[in-house]
């Protein structure tokens, strides 16, 4: 475990628990009047936003619903939640949903309150002014979004995606509630399940990680490993999806501490060009990263740790038995793609808290092995 500094202020009241949607009205109300609630429409069709909105009438607030959120947020998105929630008057946002959800929020945060548009917030810490008071709700057990500060937002005519953090962009309160992830489709799931556990693993490695992060890195494995499978033998296994809810919650606050390696590196060109879903894209390149980060005899020690078998093959059985692709030639990646790819992921800005920060000609060969 590494001794390295570090300053962690939690920003984020975490209530873990089945039921706990219920209380959102409450916990609004010490927050604002008017909120907006944010989601996507197989949310609103599921009916949590339709529960959400009942019990924060029930507290004496009023509520609107932005129900258009994308999967992967682009600048058009953000902008479009933006009109909603000047024409409302909102003094409350509440994302409630899987990442892009809660990452819209966020976004529409950063230009509601400060002005300008998302591009000026790329980076850290580039909001001058207060932002509004925002609660997350996660439906899936993935992105971690709940707990970080950061809006993963894609700009909407080059595919790139900014990240956009300021500590006043993370939520006032997170709600974690096991029984919204039950109505997940089974490659939601999968595919967010795979993601939270590579925020595990990967946090676990990173240059920046640190002792507090490696706390949250290992215990939200556990609970990530342990569930992963039962939740796929079981889907309505409430106990497993409260376990891969708080992992997910667990390796997000690890992100906040530690960032991201080269696997999400690998990930966003594969989206951006070949239209793969974020979980599949890396989880397909994650074995990879494992062995090309076990090169060095500390990293391979912090994996033996974490798993005591191969760690890499122990990712490529939990993909297996997911039923995930396990070749990125599944999704139409061809040799002469590669290159192309490479040079897009030397550009993400995880890339440099990898370890060992890979070059374009590196990136090539992980590529390659996952062809």
């Amino acid at each position: 475990m590494s001794l390295a500094p570090f300053d962690h202020q939690p920003r984020t009241r975490l209530i873990f628990g089945n039921g706990t949607l219920a209380r959102v009205g409450e916990l609004a109300r010490d927050l604002g009047q008017r909120a907006l609630i944010v989601s996507d429409p197989g949310i609103v069709k599921a009916g949590y936003v339709t529960r959400a909105v009942s019990f924060l009438i029930e507290a004496g607030l009023q509520a609107r619903v932005f129900g258009e959120v994308r999967e992967n947020p682009s600048t058009e998105d953000v902008d479009a939640c933006v009109a909603a929630a000047r024409e409302f008057g909102a003094d409350l946002l509440i994302g409630l949903g899987g990442g892009s959800s809660m990452d819209t929020a966020k976004g529409c945060n950063f230009i509601l309150t400060n002005g300008g548009r998302m591009h000026d917030y790329w980076g850290t810490g580039k909001a001058t002014k207060p932002m509004l008071p925002l609660i997350t709700i996660p439906t899936t057990a993935g992105t971690g979004s709940e707990c970080q500060s950061y809006a993963l937002i894609s700009d909407a005519e080059t595919h790139v995606k900014m990240a956009c953090g300021d500590p006043k962009a993370a939520a006032k309160i997170a709600i974690l509630d096991p029984e919204l992830t039950i109505s997940q489709p089974q490659r939601v799931t999968v595919c967010t399940g795979m993601d939270a556990l590579s925020h595990a693993l990967e946090t676990a490695v990173t240059k920046k990680r640190n002792a507090l992060s490696s706390l949250y890195s290992r215990e939200g494995f556990r609970l990530c490993h342990s569930g992963f499978s039962r939740v796929l033998r079981d889907p309505k296994d409430v106990e497993a999806r409260g376990m891969m809810l708080l992992g997910a919650a667990y390796a997000g606050i690890a992100i906040e501490n530690s960032m991201l390696g080269a696997a999400h590196s690998c990930a966003n060109p594969l989206t951006a060009k070949f239209n793969v879903v974020h979980g599949e894209a890396v989880g397909v390149m994650l074995p990879h990263i494992i062995r090309f980060n076990s090169k060095l005899p500390e990293i391979a020690a912090v994996y033996e740790s974490y798993f005591g078998g191969d760690l890499a093959d122990r990712v490529s059985e939990l993909l297996w038995e997911a039923r995930m692709p396990q070749k990125i030639s599944e999704h139409g990646v061809k040799e002469e793609n590669l290159r192309d790819l490479a040079e897009m992921a030397a550009k993400q800005w995880t890339a440099q808290f990898n370890p060992r920060e890979p070059s374009v000609e590196d990136f090539i060969e992980l590529y390659r092995a996952a062809l």
